[in-house]
């Protein structure tokens, strides 16, 4: 609601977390979770001002810090590995996926073969490779695509 350049993201998220979940063979009680999870996974944005979530501009490192209280990657926790849970790090190959495609008001979309190449690169490292594998089979073998 806050931030027209995300209005559906969180329905690409939802639909794309769903779908690699499914790839994955995760039991169908969760994938309905998951991708409810993705439907608000960026709720906590409410709470970050207007102005840092529509800067068209690379953010100060205090600006990054509140945006990083929001969710991600671990933080603030710091978790890392197997410390996230599954569907949360199904969640986040989803969300970069759908982020690295679209527009931004700091950046045009790099596009779905970039947004792969990302996860393919930082599999096992940043993302977690079942996820990653299951994401890059649909868009290559599945045709699959955000909508």
């Amino acid at each position: 609601m806050r931030d027209p350049y995300t209005a559906g993201h969180q329905k690409h998220v939802a639909n794309l977390a769903r779908a690699i979940a499914t790839e994955m063979g995760i039991p169908k009680e969760k994938i309905e979770g998951i991708r409810m999870a993705g439907a608000i996974h960026d709720i906590g944005k409410i709470s970050v001002p207007y102005e840092l979530l529509s800067k068209p501009g690379p953010l100060k490192d205090v600006e990054f810090d509140m945006i990083k209280l929001h969710s991600g990657s671990g933080y603030p926790q710091g978790l890392s590995g197997e410390e996230i849970c599954l569907e949360a790090r199904i969640m986040a190959v989803a969300d970069v996926v759908d982020a690295m495609s679209s527009h931004r008001p700091y950046r045009p979309a790099l596009g779905i073969e970039k947004a792969l190449e990302e996860i393919s690169q930082n599999s096992g490292t940043l993302y977690d490779p079942e996820a990653v594998d299951a994401c890059v089979r649909l868009f290559a073998e599945k045709e699959f695509k955000l909508k």
